[in-house]
């Protein structure tokens, strides 16, 4: 191109000759003809046509005739789009254009093109008027091409998609109108396009759905998406398809619209329907074998207890009717021992459930668990070494002290049953604080915990022996060995408590078994001295009534505490308890069972009686009482409870305790 600009006759144009050209004339051909992107100039009144190799393609059949030429000549079929820039250039304003449409003859034919280019003037050295326009143009013809083909592609594409989709796909407008949808619609709800454009949807949705769909219109009108909401709508015919929707709003610009996709889920919900069935059949099944392994369990547990108790009662019948007295006393203790047990079981089986009467009182962790490791060390044997570490000023919690000491006590047992030649149980305290994540894999509230841990260096357990550890009357231990309610025992008080247990175990390692209570914030009593019972019973004649259902219970409980010198009354329900109660003047105290036949129980007889004399001592005794009937423990000040069975002479001491503390 250079040496053609060198042989061209420039003084027929109006630059005139090249010796003559200005020096920024000169300088700007050089940048023109040295660069690779395609440039020209267009210089003077007349615009005369100069460009470089690079622009010979985009020029066409234009090429090399329109070197020299007015610019409005070299692109007269395009002039009406181009020279409007071209005189804004010469009057000192630079242009850039991307995506520039227009119309040019360049192989004797107009055709579009695109081009992205940048108009510059150039000044003058002298004076500072522009001399001439500098063009820099680069075409994007075959690139806009290939994006039209790709975007025309994807349409196609996506508009087969949706015609063979089964989702309902829609357009439509806050005022109720669907304004664009896919073929689904029709071929669901078996009504034409037309029908459904025409129709309002509210004549479509199901009567009991139109609430929920105001509510989505009122979140998409605010410019919220709404994902995951269920609509029903009617076929022809009247019948419902259930769907699952989402619905996002037009916000570029906002115009009043909302775009759809709604899913029929119809075959999904007879599926869950189902599997929920199937699930409730599988629970029933489970929850069949649960009951029958357990009442299998009970039923030889208190077939052998109630052997001991029967047993016992008829040799010491025969020994009397012999009038050997001598080993009598021998008699009464193996059937009260199998009497314990039998009581033992009955509270294992309600800390299972969940139902045992629990009394919770603040206490710090690091005290009662030093106060029975002693007993814990004789327990398990010189063959195990038994650490501890408590956690500096660990805290307190609201707990049943002697529930978690059997616990603890169950858990070192077993853990030295996991440890026949021996090794090392660590007992270890701790202060937890359980973070909102933690607190849903432990299904606890998070906030402040107290910890208390069991490891051992034992068998450890399988995946199958640790998901079943905390089953009733599971166990791995040899038939006669073990009950299988130990863990059951410990994980139902836990529960009970507002805590949790948690086991981690490894066969071949040992287990650990981690307990956490809630933290209790308020203040901590100290510990009282447990005063002798034969020192608490001694009595000045103070009238007491009992109301207990079951007449040898009752008749027992009167005449020990008739032995002890109290006045003691009997009633064998709550409305002839009451009647004693507001007919005899100098009651004391209340002893009433929890569960009454009548339609009232022991708890509503204490609320009564209150009404009257809200200082009343009240006791309560029970085999079992509901949580919500008692409190959980949590009673009132000068309510207590005893669970039976319960040593009468227990019975005498905790009725001069309350006595004395009125």
């Amino acid at each position: 191109m250079r040496q053609r600009i060198d042989e061209f006759d420039w003084s027929a144009t109006p630059l005139g000759p090249y010796a003559s050209w200005s020096p920024v004339l000169v300088a700007m051909l050089e940048l023109v003809l040295s660069s690779r992107q395609p440039m020209f100039l267009a210089w003077g009144q007349e615009q005369t046509w100069i460009h470089n190799d690079a622009f010979i393609s985009i020029a066409g059949s234009k090429h090399p005739r329109a070197l020299g030429m007015p610019a409005r000549k070299v692109w007269a079929e395009a002039w009406a789009d181009l020279g409007p820039h071209f005189e804004r250039v010469l009057v000192g304003e630079s242009i850039a254009l991307r995506g520039f449409h227009v119309g040019l003859d360049r192989q004797g034919t107009v055709e579009n093109a695109v081009f992205d280019f940048s108009y510059t003037p150039v000044r003058s050295e002298a004076g500072g008027a522009v001399a001439g326009l500098f063009g820099v143009c680069i075409e994007t013809t075959a690139q806009e091409e290939s994006q039209k083909r790709q975007l025309a592609m994807a349409d196609r594409e996506r508009t087969r998609i949706l015609d063979m989709s089964r989702d309902l796909f829609a357009v439509a407008s806050f005022e109720g109108r669907l304004l664009s949808i896919n073929p689904s619609w029709s071929r669901q709800l078996g009504r034409s396009e037309a029908e459904l454009l025409a129709t309002p949807f509210a004549q479509i949705i199901h009567p009991d759905d139109l609430q929920e769909t105001a509510s989505v219109i009122e979140a998409l009108v605010a410019g919220r998406p709404v994902h995951h909401f269920k609509v029903r709508l009617l076929k022809a015919d009247g019948v419902p398809i259930s769907y699952a929707w989402s619905a996002v709003p037009e916000l570029d610009p906002p115009n009043g619209t909302f775009y759809t996709v709604g899913r029929d889920i119809t075959d999904e919900r007879a599926a869950l329907a189902e599997l929920l069935a199937a699930r409730d059949a599988l629970r029933q099944s489970q929850k069949m074998e649960a009951v029958g392994q357990l009442t299998g369990g009970i039923a030889h547990d208190f077939n052998n207890l109630l052997g001991g108790v029967s047993a016992s009662l008829q040799v010491l019948q025969k020994r009397l009717d012999a009038g050997k007295l001598d080993d009598a006393r021998r008699y009464i203790d193996l059937g009260m021992k199998s009497v314990r047990k039998a009581a033992s079981l009955t509270q294992r089986l309600l800390a299972f459930s969940r139902r045992q009467t629990l009394d919770p009182k603040p206490i710090y962790i690091n005290q009662l668990v030093s106060g029975v490791v002693e007993m814990i060390q004789r327990t398990l044997g010189p063959a195990l070494e038994v650490e501890t570490h408590f956690a500096a000023e660990a805290w307190a919690s609201m707990i049943d002290a002697s529930q978690l000491e059997n616990s603890l006590l169950n858990l070192c047992i077993n853990a030295r049953d996991a440890m026949p030649d021996g090794g090392r149980l660590l007992i270890k305290t701790s202060n937890e604080v359980l973070d909102s994540r933690r607190a849903r894999e432990l299904d606890l509230q998070a906030g402040s915990y107290v910890g208390l841990q069991v490891r051992d260096t034992g068998y450890g357990m399988d995946a199958d022996v640790k998901t079943r550890a905390f089953d009733p009357f599971f166990t791995t231990k040899p038939l006669g060995q073990g009950t299988g309610l130990g863990l059951s025992m410990v994980y139902g008080f836990v529960r009970q408590s507002g805590g949790q247990v948690v086991i981690e175990s490894e066969v071949g390692v040992g287990t650990t078994v981690s307990i956490y209570l809630p933290r209790y914030r308020g203040a901590v009593e100290a510990d009282e001295e447990d005063i002798p019972v034969e020192l608490m019973v001694q009595s000045s004649g103070e009238m007491v009534l009992v109301v207990e259902d079951e007449p040898t219970i009752r008749t027992l409980v009167l005449e020990t505490l008739k032995d002890a010198g109290y006045n003691a009354l009997g009633a064998q329900d709550g409305t002839e308890g009451l009647h004693i109660f507001k007919s005899v003047a100098g009651i004391q105290l209340l002893v009433t069972d929890v569960g009454l036949p009548g339609g009232m129980n022991g708890r509503q007889v204490a609320d009564m009686a209150r009404t009257t004399r809200p200082d009343l001592p009240i006791l309560f005794i029970t085999g079992y009482a509901d949580k919500a009937t008692v409190g959980n423990g949590l009673l009132p000040q000068g309510m207590e409870v005893m669970t039976k069975p319960f040593e009468l002479e227990t019975l005498v001491g905790k009725v001069r305790e309350m006595l004395d503390l009125k």
